[in-house]
């Protein structure tokens, strides 16, 4: 960097670096995304090649799934479409274009979805406080839990609904103990 760079110019030159680099991230999870479906190993293999984590690639292919090119908005970073990715695709576009429209960072959408969430929205009721027989209670869980969970189910070449009902009755045996009389 020059040594006579003005904040204005330092400040640019930064905001331009975080666009290549969320592009670069988007590339990787096409890259990946592409490769899952042409070849075996993809993400070990992948992470060795280009030198990154391999849960990281997997996050970036994973949003890139969720997230086709159309649906994708280059004004917001690769974090604001992981923030709402386990959302329902109409939530996910609705989230998205306030963001957008609005200019809210990343932390500021988490915030709005979280606020949100907590006190139900129109149309929507707020969740309940406490869980009924035979219903869930809220889970408050983070974008990344939710992305590693659909990793670990993608391993496991299953869906992530499927993957949660079998790992929570794998613990649910497992807590029970060995079962009487066996």
């Amino acid at each position: 960097m020059p040594p006579d760079l003005s904040f204005a110019d330092w400040a640019s030159a930064g905001r331009k670096l975080a666009r290549i680099a969320d592009a670069t991230c988007w590339c990787l999870g096409d890259w990946l995304a592409h490769g899952q479906t042409r070849f075996r190993g993809r993400y070990q293999r992948a992470a060795e090649e280009v030198g990154l984590n391999s849960q990281t690639l997997r996050n970036y292919a994973w949003l890139a799934r969720k997230f086709s090119h159309d649906r994708r908005r280059p004004a917001l970073s690769l974090q604001h479409h992981a923030e709402v990715a386990p959302l329902p695709v109409p939530e996910q576009d609705h989230w998205l274009r306030l963001a957008e429209e609005r200019s809210w960072s990343r932390n500021e959408l988490r915030r709005r979805i979280r606020t949100t969430r907590t006190a139900g929205t129109p149309g929507k009721p707020a969740p309940d406080s406490a869980a009924r027989p035979g219903r869930l209670p809220p889970l408050p869980v983070t974008v990344e839990e939710v992305t590693r969970w659909h990793s670990a189910a993608e391993q496991r070449a299953t869906d992530l609904s499927t993957w949660m009902v079998q790992t929570l009755n794998d613990a649910a045996r497992n807590a029970a103990g060995p079962a009487v009389g066996h």
